[in-house]
């Protein structure tokens, strides 16, 4: 923009209209020549000052481009809005007072757009002042005003501050024109304001900024800048509340930390200054109350009532859902009385955004969300009638509870709903519990969602917290006071401690045995809880042994086919296996099925993943194809009655792809993991713990194809990604440095091996114990790859330690103890004792025939490791005579493509080799 004449000289007429003003008919009685002449540069109306101290901001930047980009071509108006408070007037005034200072322009007017009076009668004297008339009707002066302006080649900058309603403009909208500029401030949003014209969102101060601010304002006294970025965070960082902050801290001669101890304790309307700073007019308190009763004019009075309800939410982000459930128009229904549907509610939602009350945003995949002010919560926390509390906050709660989704498609979906009830808590903690003598279902969804998301150890810290407001609420012995100590116990051991869960249990059931009886259902499902953990903790066959004994109370009390006798038999199935018997656990399994395919139909998420553990057991009880093709029967199934991103579905393609290399096609079961994890990434996110098991099985089939060097390197990966999500003691963690130190070792690096087991044994020892089958697992591995390093001797004597350990803690029959003696006799035979490990084998063999199915694959590698040394031992031919029986065997049992056959062709070819050289 150019301005035609030099500041402070005279104006130079350039046509008739510039000298005389509007030209034409005029219609009524006109004044010439009873105006007293001006010079130029010209102000009309009074530019606040600019504060003390005023802080420069992007938007600063952000109006002056879009000013100045009027120098040569027309520009639209640009509006400055935004929530009040955060300094639109300091804005615009910055910016008249530099284009002012400057001498870029010749005519400076600035309207205080309250009202239409204030703005045609701010016109008017505009008119009257550059036109040298004064009209008798300040209408007829304002239109000659946006004549004037339209014709002249001054430079001329009007601002039109606070527009309350933007009607109030109608036919007097500033022309467009290369010599004029128009800022507008306000804080509506509405459409037809906005359209076409340069939006400049203002918001709050940055925290920098406001950090910035406090010490410009407080600076000269250190001492009171204690705790200045906190209090910057109270207040929202709003610059209006900051400012008026420091004027209080300062005459009060407190520190921001005093000043933080008022705001806590104190209503917000009684920390105002004696005297407001830099001409403001309004406390912070009391800021928004005209758009507030403005929205309330518009929609009935509904917009307050929801502004109440956003009040008690999480000012980051509120989902406008909530507004649409029936416990919100219930709620709007009873305070405004009369009807109120969704259409209005969301009708009053958009009157407060048009006032910058709140902001409605949308999101990608979450529909909109909803943005307020803390600070604005606050106030309008503090007005809302005491009798009114108790209504509102559960109102808030029931539409969180309706709202959330059973299941959570979204990470950010689930953060939304948790985010929102915690905050609501936090407001009305007492309310939430005591209503009706319990807590509120929504608090538990907390815990339960943060678990369900992969966030254990969150859920059980949360529990925690919650267990203590109940304790503090309703007493140690009420029974939502144990039914929250039951969640803290359970994510305990979700989140890697199933010793401390277990614990936990132990220690509940007789407090609930004493307030709620032996008979209450929550007795059983503690019993429950508690042997399920101490499995889980390492004591499988006595997990297996305390739920035989459950089982009988729970026929007596519940019934054969009620869901948690159900229940019951599926987890003693599942730890009879893990004790050692997988046969047996896959028969209870199958005899499970039928009763739950009865009960619940084939399609019941129970009777599928009984489907899920049954084919998990008999691939351990010596079928891996079977297993393979029962999982592949149930992914069709589950794709068909969960779809293809339901986590259960993810399970299932992951045990699938796990059995189906099992059974010998490890190429196949790599793309499978490959493409599960394509969707587990898509779906969940690269922290999902399910995201970071398919990589480490994916990483396990790599080194099962012959590659141990990637096995080892993605493992490294994920074990990174797992300390850093899960932490370095949690059970998945541990898991992936064992498996990392087995391939290092399979990759050629047995003495990294031998570090890191003795590295993870130290920790295994400490976070699980001695005797946790984990624990023993880490002795096993430890030991072999010492034989490895050159040390058979040293490692034959680590495996017979073990095994008395095992056998003590696991039983002589557990797969895991069979293990080890098969590893103790190959330590026999390395350390050059061939006999020995005949013997110890043979013995071996004979006690899996009388455990395992004869078509066991844990039988043929036995086999295959006896005939090995029954060559070595000088018995070639009988060495080739039992390869020979077990090529045909392994023929039968794992079909003719298993990479098992290969290696047993090339051990019979060599001793049948030997045996004939023995024989020449």
């Amino acid at each position: 923009m150019t301005r035609s004449t030099a500041p402070g000289t005279a104006d130079q007429p350039t046509s008739a209209r510039d000298n005389y003003g509007a030209t034409g008919t005029f219609h009524g009685p006109v004044n010439f020549g009873g105006h007293p002449s001006i010079s130029w540069p010209h102000r009309v109306g009074v530019v606040p000052p600019v504060a003390i101290g005023r802080l420069e901001r992007p938007a600063d930047t952000a109006l002056e481009t879009a000013a100045a980009a009027g120098s040569t071509t027309a520009v639209v108006y640009q509006v400055v809005a935004g929530f009040g408070g955060v300094g639109k007037t300091q804005l615009a005034a910055t910016l008249a007072h530099r284009w002012w200072q400057e001498h870029r322009v010749d005519l400076l007017i600035w309207v205080t757009a309250t009202s239409r009076t204030a703005v045609i009668t701010r016109y008017a004297q505009a008119a009257a002042d550059v036109t040298g008339v004064e009209d008798p009707d300040p209408r007829d002066g304002a239109q000659r005003l946006l004549a004037w302006l339209a014709g002249t080649t001054r430079a001329w900058l009007l601002v039109l501050d606070d527009l309350t309603d933007p009607t109030d403009l109608q036919g007097l909208w500033p022309p467009v024109t290369t010599s004029g500029r128009t800022v507008l401030t306000t804080r509506r949003r509405d459409s037809a304001l906005l359209d076409g014209r340069v939006l400049i969102d203002v918001g709050p101060f940055t925290a920098t900024e406001a950090v910035d601010y406090l010490h410009g304002k407080l600076g000269n006294h250190p001492h009171r800048l204690d705790e200045a970025e906190d209090l910057a965070a109270d207040l929202g960082r709003l610059p209006l509340a900051l400012a008026q902050a420091a004027v209080y801290i300062a005459d009060q001669d407190l520190t921001c930390s005093a000043y933080r101890r008022r705001l806590h304790r104190r209503r917000l309307r009684t920390l105002r200054p004696p005297t407001l700073p830099d001409d403001q007019h309004t406390a912070v308190a009391d800021t928004w109350g005209l758009s507030i009763d403005l929205a309330n004019a518009a929609t009935g009075g509904l917009a307050e009532i929801l502004l109440q309800l956003t009040a008690l939410l999480d000012p980051n982000g509120i989902p406008a859902r909530l507004f649409a459930t029936t416990a919100v128009t219930r709620y709007c229904t009873a305070q405004a009385g009369q009807p109120v549907g969704d259409d209005d509610t969301h009708d009053a939602l958009r009157a407060l955004h048009r006032l910058s009350l709140i902001t409605v945003a949308p999101t990608d995949s979450n529909g909109d969300v909803i943005r307020v002010h803390s600070l604005l919560q606050r106030v309008v926390r503090e007005d809302v009638p005491a009798d009114h509390e108790q209504d509102l906050a559960l109102a808030a709660a029931d539409a969180i509870d309706e709202a959330w989704p059973a299941r959570e498609p979204h990470a950010t979906t689930a953060q939304w709903f948790r985010a929102n009830t915690i905050i609501l808590h936090r407001h009305t903690a007492a309310r939430l519990w005591t209503a009706s003598g319990a807590r509120h279902p929504v608090l538990f969804r907390v815990g339960t969602s943060l678990g369900n998301t992969g966030l254990p150890a969150a859920a059980f810290e949360y529990y925690n917290r919650l267990h203590l407001t109940a304790t503090g609420l309703l007493g140690a012995d009420h029974p939502d006071t144990l039914a929250t100590r039951s969640n803290v116990a359970s994510w305990q051991g979700h989140a890697g401690d199933p010793a401390g869960a277990a614990a936990a249990f132990e220690q509940l059931l007789p407090d609930q045995l004493r307030v709620l009886g032996p008979d209450h259902p929550g007795i059983l499902t503690t019993r429950t809880a508690l042997t399920n953990w101490r499995g889980r903790a390492g004591d499988p066959a006595g997990a297996a042994a305390a739920l035989q004994q459950l089982l009988p109370d729970q026929l007596r009390m519940l019934g054969p086919d009620h869901p948690d006798t159900l229940a019951t038999r599926a987890n003693l199935a599942n730890f009879r296996g893990n004790a050692g018997d997988p046969a047996a656990a896959a028969a209870a399994l199958g005899q499970l099925l039928e009763e739950r395919m009865r009960i619940l139909g084939p399609d019941h998420p129970h009777s599928l993943s009984t489907r899920n553990d049954l084919a998990y057991w008999t691939g351990l009880a010596g079928n891996p194809a079977g297993a393979a093709a029962q999982l592949r029967r149930l992914v069709e199934d589950r794709l068909r009655v969960l779809g293809p991103d339901h986590p259960d579905t993810f399970t299932s393609r992951n045990n699938f792809a796990y059995w189906l290399g099992e059974a010998g096609n490890p190429a196949e079961a790599i793309t499978a993991l490959r493409h599960l994890l394509e969707d587990r990434l898509r779906v969940s996110g690269p922290d999902d713990p399910g995201t970071l098991q398919t990589r480490h099985n994916l990483a396990r089939k790599l080194g099962d194809a012959g590659d141990p060097a990637a096995a080892a390197a993605a493992l490294e990966q994920v074990l990174a990604d797992r300390l850093r999500v899960l932490g370095p003691d949690h059970p998945r963690t541990l898991h992936a440095r064992h498996h990392l130190a087995y391939w290092r070792g399979e990759a050629g690096e047995p003495t990294s091996a031998v570090t890191s087991y003795q590295q993870l044994l130290v920790d295994r020892r400490r976070v699980l114990g001695p005797d946790h089958p984990q624990t023993l697992t880490t002795r096993h591995h430890l030991a072999h790859y010492q034989g490895l390093t050159g040390d058979p001797v040293g490692a034959a004597g680590a495996f017979e330690q073990l095994l008395t350990d095992q056998i003590r803690v696991l039983g002589p029959d557990n797969p895991d103890t069979m293990r080890t003696r098969k590893d103790l006799a190959r330590s026999h035979g390395s350390s050059g004792d061939a006999d020995k490990a005949v013997a110890a084998y043979r013995q071996l063999l004979d006690d899996q025939l009388r455990v395992l199915d004869r078509n066991h694959p844990h039988l043929l590698s036995t086999r295959g490791d006896l005939a090995h040394w029954q060559g070595k031992a000088g018995d070639p031919a009988g060495a080739a005579a039992a390869l020979e029986q077990l090529l045909t065997d392994s023929l039968r049992i794992l079909g003719t493509d298993h990479p098992y056959l290969l290696a047993t062709r090339g051990a019979l070819a060599y001793w049948q080799s030997r045996s004939a050289t023995q024989l020449r």
